[in-house]
């Protein structure tokens, strides 16, 4: 579904990913690991069109490096960044409608499946997005990016910042997402949560992946979770 190939990223002088190469398939999710500063949220601008990225990025068949923001969104990519960029002064109605790209009678997600997810959202659906808790503006970033209907989704820390029970909420959403068949890859500061929930893994270290493989492989692999985890 999703498939970089040697991704290279800059920022000016200052060279970010050095040949990352990595795969998400649909219905899998998995999640991205490693230390704050190693290049996991360039990699997802990368992908998004928001950094300029050296190599190749596939999406369903189709090569997209280089494609601007909002061909890639409407290809079927959706991405919740890490500063979650909710427009505060519009209410939560509006900020799901910024999220509709195009009305379908096949569109999975609407407005009454995104409150049946996210009940908490419907009843606070003519507030300001500025008023609500964090668990709440991350649950409206997440509903917006759905309202896109897309086909893989990019989940930039999620977590940051949030309440034990409104994680164990967002880690669950992940699993049903990935349940209908969405490629999920998860940006994760938590090793546990993204050890609970993940198909695959990959560790990034120096702008690099040093290491792809299960859950279960990672947690048997004591000299990678050392060097490159571990603080």
């Amino acid at each position: 579904m999703l498939v970089t190939n040697e991704l290279h990223a800059y920022y000016g002088k200052s060279h970010v990913l050095r040949g990352v190469s990595m795969e998400v398939r649909a219905g899998e999710i998995v999640s991205l690991v490693g230390r704050n500063g190693v290049g996991r949220s360039t990699l997802c601008k990368s992908i998004m069109g928001l950094v300029p990225p050296v190599g190749d990025i596939h999406f369903d068949g189709r090569r997209v490096t280089g494609q601007p923001p909002h061909r890639i969104a409407h290809l079927g990519v959706g991405y919740v960044p890490e500063d979650r960029a909710i427009f505060p002064g519009l209410t939560v109605i509006e900020n799901l409608e910024l999220g509709v790209k195009r009305r379908s009678d096949a569109a999975r997600w609407g407005y009454d499946e995104v409150f049946r997810r996210f009940p908490r959202l419907q009843e606070r659906r003519d507030t300001p997005a500025e008023a609500l808790s964090g668990g709440e503006q991350q649950m409206l970033t997440m509903a917006r990016t759905l309202m896109g209907n897309p086909r893989c989704i990019m989940v930039d820390e999620p977590t940051e910042g949030l309440a034990p029970r409104v994680v164990a909420e967002l880690a669950e959403l992940l699993k049903e997402i990935a349940a209908e068949g969405i490629a999920v890859l998860l940006v994760e500061q938590k090793l546990s949560i993204a050890k609970q929930i993940s198909h695959r893994m990959y560790v990034m270290g120096d702008g690099r992946i040093v290491f792809d493989g299960t859950p279960a492989q990672l947690e048997d692999s004591p000299d990678i979770r050392k060097e490159w985890l571990e603080v």
